[in-house]
């Protein structure tokens, strides 16, 4: 009698577990917890990427900054002003000609007529 009892017991208890387990894995599958699972897990993915965009920006700042000073530094730029030094002779020759004629064309015998060979 006590074995029949303790099968039985040890029956319900194997039933109960399954059931259990098997309802568990039906409401994780559920297409309402399907997509809240979806909707979090690409939330914790664009959390991830904004993060490693974020330190990619401030990584190129700095190297940008970087590369600004060494260039300042090999074009002289950053360089203190002397005062003593004496500043270059002028140009000899304007870069751009100003020329006070102007260079305008009147067309007062235009043809409208779109017929006509250019």
């Amino acid at each position: 009698m006590f074995r029949r009892t303790f099968w039985f017991t040890s029956g319900v208890a194997a039933g109960v577990w399954a059931t259990t387990k098997v309802n568990r894995k039906l409401k994780q599958l559920s297409p309402e917890n399907l997509a809240v699972t979806a909707a979090n897990k690409a939330v914790e993915a664009g959390g991830r990427l904004k993060d490693r965009a974020v330190g990619f920006a401030l990584d190129v700042r700095d190297n940008m900054a970087q590369r600004e000073e060494e260039l300042g530094e090999a074009l002289g730029i950053n360089a203190p002003v002397d005062p003593d030094r004496e500043l270059p002779a002028p140009r000899r020759y304007t870069a751009i000609e100003n020329r006070s004629k102007s260079t305008y064309v009147d067309r007062t015998t235009y043809s409208y007529n779109r017929n006509e060979d250019h």
